[in-house]
């Protein structure tokens, strides 16, 4: 990765959304990038809305508030309705097939559904869904190294859940084939 990459993640309080954020932010710092990490919470947490914004970058990060990104990963309907537009041409939009309604529609944009709570489902842990959804972010903007996001993994789950860590390690790789084995929708 060249230069800075810039993300959103939106969704639901209780989705994971900051956890995923953070584990990128933390992976990031274990790779010795630049990294900014900012939760944005809606009324209330879980049920309400959540977003953070996440730069990762070789280089110092000037400002942290941004209001365009390289790639968005959107968990919900109404977080796609936000940021869809948010997108920077040439950039990626991610998101959760069963939880988006309304697929986005923009051309100039990579777009890549998901199954992320399906597969999760599979796993019998709707949790790692999350992390479905980065192993499929992943594939396609290989920003941070895999082996990263499991020792970041490490450091944002609390002890008494180290027994998950194989199981979050599983939906990674999940993440990764289905991110690889998708098409990216092109809406010519």
């Amino acid at each position: 990765m060249n230069g800075s990459h810039e993300i959103v993640i939106a969704g639901f309080g209780g989705q994971g959304v900051l956890s995923l954020g953070q584990i990128i932010a933390y992976a990031a710092m274990i790779e010795g990038k630049e990294v900014s990490w900012m939760p944005s919470y809606g009324p209330e947490m879980r049920g309400g809305t959540a977003n953070c914004i996440v730069i990762v970058s070789p280089a110092r990060i000037s400002s942290p508030i941004i209001t365009r990104f390289d790639s968005a990963i959107v968990l919900n309907q109404p977080s796609m309705e936000k940021f869809e537009s948010a997108v920077k041409p040439g950039g990626l939009l991610l998101y959760e097939a069963s939880t988006v309604l309304h697929p986005p529609t923009r051309t100039d944009i990579d777009i890549l559904s998901v199954e992320a709570l399906k597969e999760a489902n599979k796993l019998m842990k709707k949790q790692v869904a999350n992390m479905i959804l980065l192993g499929s972010f992943l594939s396609r903007k290989p920003i941070i190294e895999v082996a990263n996001v499991l020792s970041a993994l490490k450091k944002v789950l609390p002890e008494r859940h180290h027994h998950l860590l194989p199981l979050n390690a599983k939906a990674l790789e999940i993440g990764i084939a289905l991110g690889s084995a998708v098409a990216v929708e092109q809406n010519q």
